[in-house]
């Protein structure tokens, strides 16, 4: 038996192996390579690339990309936790209608998404229209091409990664500990702190884990929203590698996101074990 099983996890251990291990491998191995003068590589080994991440100016990028992905999954989660809620408890044919709204979206192709976002918020678009129609504005605010239109773009995309894993700890959630919790004299803000949050903390871990990383290293949003002032990481990562022909120092770069992004999943397991051992107690 023992042997079966080790038969049957081999296909899966060789296409890890050869997709996530073997070229994560090449990437470190990269990183620690130098950049010759016309953009060859120089098959020297060095933590050059490494301490060149240390400058300044670097570290605002990364602190602005670590900033950013925070917010992001904080507004996705202040967001998701009501909708999540609302879904849950809504009836069998809303309940179903409400997903299909909130999964719509993935129907159409990302960069179309993204670029509808831009067009509502670019001059011309519908909030400007309206409020320069109501007489709040004389002239449209530029909202595009800045941090503000990506953090927009960035939460209005991920909300459904942040959403559906807490819709699936609150659709399995006893509602009638609420009730118990009324009884008890718990009311508003007590129940949510108190019931609501723990049990669902899994939840919100998971919610979390599934924005943050893939924000942290998102490219794609700040390229087509923030325009050329707005430089994160991911941003960084490609314009190294297919602009600047640096590989070395943009793989020194994609290692140093792994390791953020291990980093950021092993917070997520520590809790999401302390939420798991709140659940049983």
């Amino acid at each position: 038996m023992k042997h079966k099983g080790v038969g049957l996890a081999l296909p899966l251990a060789l296409w890890l192996g050869a997709f996530l291990v073997l070229p994560v491998a090449f990437v470190a191995v990269y990183s620690l390579l130098k950049r010759g003068a016309y953009g060859e590589v120089i098959w020297t080994l060095s933590l050059h690339n490494y301490a060149r991440a240390m400058d300044a100016l670097y570290l605002g990028i990364f602190a602005k990309s670590l900033m950013l992905a925070a917010l992001t999954t904080g507004v996705c989660m202040i967001i998701g936790l009501p909708l999540a809620y609302t879904i849950a408890t809504a009836t069998k044919t809303w309940r179903s209608l409400l997903l299909a709204v909130l999964m719509v979206p993935f129907l159409t192709n990302f960069v179309v998404r993204v670029y509808a976002i831009r067009v509502i918020l670019g001059v011309e678009g519908p909030i400007n229209r309206a409020l320069i129609a109501s007489g709040l504005l004389t002239e449209p605010l530029m909202m595009t091409d800045s941090l503000f239109a990506v953090a927009v773009g960035m939460v209005t995309n991920y909300l459904p990664f942040m959403t559906l894993p807490i819709y699936v700890v609150l659709e399995a959630f006893d509602f009638s500990l609420l009730e118990a919790a009324a009884d008890l004299g718990a009311r508003g803000w007590t129940i949510l702190f108190k019931v609501i949050l723990p049990l669902s903390r899994q939840g919100l871990v998971s919610g979390a884990t599934l924005v943050f990383i893939p924000v942290l290293g998102e490219y794609m949003i700040p390229d087509l929203l923030g325009g050329a002032r707005t430089m994160l990481l991911g941003n960084l990562m490609t314009e190294q590698f297919l602009k600047a022909r640096d590989w070395p120092f943009g793989a020194a770069l994609a290692m140093i996101l792994i390791l953020a992004m291990l980093g950021s999943f092993a917070v997520q397991r520590a809790l999401a074990g302390k939420g798991a051992t709140l659940a049983k107690a």
